[in-house]
C-alpha cells in the first residue's frame, strides 16, 4: 500500500485530468515553498550503453519527459530529435542494443509515427543525427524495453487496447458491468523484431505478467505471472519459464502458495537468469507493493525443482541485484535507513555478502526497478539518477568500484533545500534496532522549542531513504515551516532483514507505533520538542496508522490521513488488492474477522478527540474512499474537528500536478492551524 511514485506512467491518450476546483486559500509562505517544489525537474530513467561510453536519460522537459543521450561523462548532452511543435510527446523506457550504437525507447511523438497519443516504439542509431526510426506502433500501454541479448529482438510489458496505467496505484477503471470480469486488461509479453514488423504476443492471455527477464541465449524468457485482473494477483503470482516464442507453454518453477520453507505463502520479484542459463535467483520476501521490492535471495534451477535460500538470516534488504559473473552478484540494498551497493558471492547453496562498495544518505535508481543499476557490460562502470535531502536529483555515473560515481549532469544544480539538516536517528526497543530520519527545522535555534511532525510511511514494507521532494504529499515540506519531521523505520519496514519486516503481521498499529513512540522519547531527551506539539501525517498504511493512532493515544494534537484504512473488515471488501492482506492477517476476514478488528480505528473511534484533515482519490483502489467517508463521518458525529477532500479522477498515485500541489498546501495549512510553528 506503499505510494509508488518512481514507477513509469502510462504513455495513454486521453489521460488529460480536469483542475481540482475546491483549491485552499493560499497562504503565501506555502504558496512560495509550492513554487519552489515544482522547479525540481524529475530524472525518470538512466541507462549506460553496454560498452560504457554513451549515456541516456529521460528528464522532465517543458513539462513531459524527454531523452538525453551524451558521452558517459555527461558531456556533449542533446535531445534526441523526435519532439513535435505542438501536442503530447513523452518518452519513457531506455533501452541499449548489445552492439552500444541503437538505443531503443517508447515515445508517443507524432513526428515519429506514433498515433492518437498511443506509444510507438522506437529506435534511435546513435552515430550519427538521423532521426529515431519507429519500429512498431502500439494501441495501448507498454514499459520495460528488453532486447534480447542476441540484439534480435525488443521484448517489453504490453497491455493491448488499454484505458489505464497497468498499477494499482493509477486510477481504477470506472465500475460498471460484471465485476471481475468484463473489461480485464492483461498485461503480456510482446516482441518485436529489431528490424521492425509485426509485434507478437509471446505469453499466453490467461497470464497477466509483471516483469520478465530474457535468458542469455535469447531462447527463452523468465518471469513473474498470475491469473487477472493484475493489480490483485500479484501477491499470488508464480515465477514462469518459457520458450521466447508465441504459443510457447509455460512452465511453473515456483509457487509459493505451495513451496516449503521460508518464502512460503510470500513474494516474489527480479527473476535473473544466471549467466549459463541453468538457473533462475529472484528476491522473495514479505511485500506490501508491487514494485517495491525488498527481501531475500532465492535460487530455483530453470528446469525447475527445489527452491534454495540463498541468504536466511541477514540483517539488511536486498531491492535489487544483477548477475556480474558466473559466481558474482552485485547487489543494491538498504541498510539502516541508508542505501548500499555491495557484491556477494554465490555457490549453489549461498550468496554472501563482501563489504560494500559505498554507501549513501540518498536514494537511487536507473528507472527499470526499484534502486535498480545500470552497468556496463564488463560490469567496470555503472549509472544511476540520485537525490538526497540535501541534493536534487542528478544523473550520476562513472567507474564501479569504493567511491560512489558523481554527478555527471547539472539539470538541478540551482535548487538548494528550504529545509533544515537531516539526521538519521537510531534506538532500541523491544529488543530490536529501529532507525527513523529526522529534519530540524529550517531555522533552527537551539533556545527555542519546536513542533514536531511524525510522518509514517506506506507499505508497510518500504523504507524511508533521503530523498529530494517534489510538489505532492509528503513531510519533508514542514520542515521549511519551521517543524522537526521525523521519519521513522518502525518494524515492517525494509532495512533491518527480513524478519523485522514480519514483525508487524497480525499486529497493525501496535508494536510499530510503540517503536514509533519510542522513537519521539528518543528525539525529545536530546532536542527542544515540544510533546504539546506533536502532529501525525501518513499516506496509504501511513494514512492508516494516522486514522488509528489517535484510538490509542492522545499524544498527537493534530492528524492529516493521506488515503487511510479506517476499517479493515468493511476494507476487506471494498478494495481491489485483498490478496495482499492474507500474508499479513494469516486468514481472510470472514475466518479471522477479530484480527481485522483489532487494527480497525473504527472499532476504538470514540477515544479520537485529535482534529484530522481527511484526503483521497475517488478512484483509488488500494485505500478506497469510503473507507476515508467512513472516517470523516464518524468523526463528525462525535463532534471532533475534521474535513474531507476527495480528488476527482485520482487513484492512489496522485497525476494531476493541481492535486498533487493542492493536497500538501491543505496539509501544511492544517498543521499551521492545529500546531503553529512558532516557539
Amino acid at each position: 500500500m506503499s505510494r509508488v511514485s518512481l514507477l513509469p506512467l502510462a504513455l495513454l491518450a486521453g489521460l488529460t485530468l480536469p483542475a481540482f476546483a475546491g483549491t485552499a486559500p493560499v497562504d503565501p509562505r506555502i504558496d512560495h515553498l509550492l513554487t519552489e517544489l515544482g522547479k525540481v525537474r524529475g530524472i525518470h530513467g538512466v541507462q549506460l550503453s553496454p560498452d560504457g561510453r554513451q549515456l541516456a536519460w529521460v528528464v522532465d522537459t517543458d513539462g513531459e519527459p524527454a531523452v538525453m543521450l551524451a558521452k558517459a561523462n555527461g558531456r556533449d548532452a542533446h535531445r534526441l530529435n523526435t519532439r513535435d511543435a505542438a501536442g503530447s510527446c513523452r518518452e519513457s523506457s531506455l533501452a541499449w542494443a548489445p552492439d552500444s550504437q541503437h538505443l531503443a525507447f517508447l515515445s508517443t511523438c507524432a513526428s515519429i509515427g506514433a498515433g492518437k497519443g498511443h506509444p510507438a516504439v522506437v529506435v534511435a542509431d546513435t552515430r550519427g543525427a538521423a532521426a529515431p526510426v519507429k519500429l512498431a506502433a502500439l494501441d495501448g500501454y507498454a514499459r520495460a524495453l528488453r532486447w534480447s541479448p542476441d540484439g534480435r529482438e525488443l521484448g517489453f510489458l504490453y497491455v493491448e487496447g488499454a484505458t489505464r496505467a497497468a498499477s494499482a496505484v493509477a486510477a481504477a477503471k470506472p465500475a460498471a458491468g460484471e465485476i471481475g470480469v468484463d473489461g480485464l486488461e492483461v498485461q503480456r509479453i510482446a516482441a518485436v523484431p529489431a528490424s521492425g514488423g509485426t509485434v507478437e504476443m509471446l505469453t499466453p492471455a490467461s497470464s497477466y505478467v509483471y516483469e520478465f527477464s530474457w535468458s542469455p541465449d535469447s531462447r527463452q524468457l523468465a518471469y513473474v505471472a498470475a491469473p487477472a485482473p493484475g493489480d490483485n494477483n500479484w501477491w499470488i503470482a508464480r515465477l514462469y519459464a518459457q520458450e521466447a516464442k508465441a504459443g510457447a507453454e509455460p512452465r511453473a518453477l515456483v509457487d509459493t502458495r505451495t513451496v516449503e520453507g521460508p518464502l512460503h505463502g510470500l513474494q516474489m520479484a527480479l527473476p535473473r537468469w544466471s549467466p549459463d542459463g541453468s538457473r533462475i535467483v529472484f528476491i522473495g520476501g514479505l511485500m506490501s507493493d508491487q514494485g517495491a521490492t525488498g527481501g531475500d535471495l532465492y535460487a530455483v534451477p530453470s528446469t525447475g525443482g527445489a527452491v534454495t535460500a540463498l541468504t536466511p538470516g541477514i540483517k539488511v534488504t536486498p531491492v535489487w541485484f544483477g548477475w556480474t559473473g558466473a559466481d558474482r552478484l552485485l547487489v543494491a540494498q538498504i541498510r539502516n535507513g541508508r542505501s548500499e551497493v555491495a557484491p556477494y558471492a554465490i555457490d549453489a547453496r549461498h550468496a554472501t555478502a563482501q563489504a560494500p562498495l559505498f554507501a549513501l544518505d540518498a536514494s537511487l535508481g536507473d528507472g527499470t526497478a526499484a534502486m535498480g543499476l545500470s552497468l556496463s557490460a564488463d560490469h567496470a562502470k555503472v549509472a544511476f539518477a540520485q537525490s538526497s535531502y540535501a541534493a536534487a536529483p542528478e544523473v550520476h555515473a562513472g567507474r564501479l568500484g569504493r567511491t560512489p560515481p558523481p554527478a555527471v549532469t547539472a539539470i538541478n544544480a540551482a535548487l538548494k533545500p528550504s529545509w533544515g539538516k537531516a539526521e538519521s536517528v537510531e534506538w532500541d526497543n523491544e529488543g530490536r534496532h529501529v532507525q527513523g530520519w529526522l529534519l530540524y527545522p529550517a531555522h533552527y535555534d537551539a533556545k527555542k522549542s519546536y513542533p514536531m511532525i511524525v510522518a509514517v510511511h506506506g507499505g508497510p514494507a518500504s523504507a524511508v531513504l533521503p530523498r529530494w521532494p517534489a510538489v505532492g504529499f509528503g513531510g519533508v515540506p514542514f520542515s521549511a515551516l519551521d517543524y522537526f519531521v521525523f521519519m521513522p523505520n518502525p518494524r515492517g519496514s525494509y532495512g533491518q532483514g527480513e524478519a523485522y519486516v514480519q514483525a508487524n503481521r497480525k499486529d497493525f498499529g501496535y508494536g510499530d507505533l510503540r517503536d514509533i513512540l519510542a522513537g519521539v522519547d528518543t528525539i525529545e531527551k536530546k532536542l527542544p520538542v515540544d510533546d504539546k506539539r506533536l502532529g501525525l501525517t501518513g499516506w496509504s498504511y501511513g494514512g492508516f496508522m494516522s486514522m488509528f493512532v489517535p484510538t490509542q493515544t492522545q499524544r498527537f494534537r493534530a492528524v492529516v490521513a493521506g488515503a487511510g484504512i479506517s476499517d479493515w473488515q468493511s476494507y476487506y471488501g471494498e478494495n481491489l488488492i485483498d490478496q495482499w492482506m492474507i500474508p499479513y492477517f494469516g486468514a481472510s476476514v470472514y475466518d479471522d474477522p477479530a484480527v481485522y478488528a483489532k487494527s480497525s480505528a473504527i472499532h476504538f473511534i470514540k477515544q479520537v478527540k485529535t482534529p484530522m484533515l481527511i484526503v483521497v482519490g475517488d478512484r483509488d483502489a488500494e485505500c478506497p474512499a469510503p473507507q476515508s467517508f467512513e472516517m470523516w463521518h464518524a468523526l463528525r458525529t462525535l463532534g471532533v474537528p475534521t474535513s474531507l477532500v476527495v480528488y476527482p479522477n485520482e487513484g492512489h498515485h496522485f497525476v494531476d500536478p493541481a492535486h498533487q500541489r493542492d493536497v500538501l498546501q491543505r496539509a501544511l495549512m492544517w498543521f499551521e492551524k492545529y500546531l503553529p510553528p512558532g516557539g
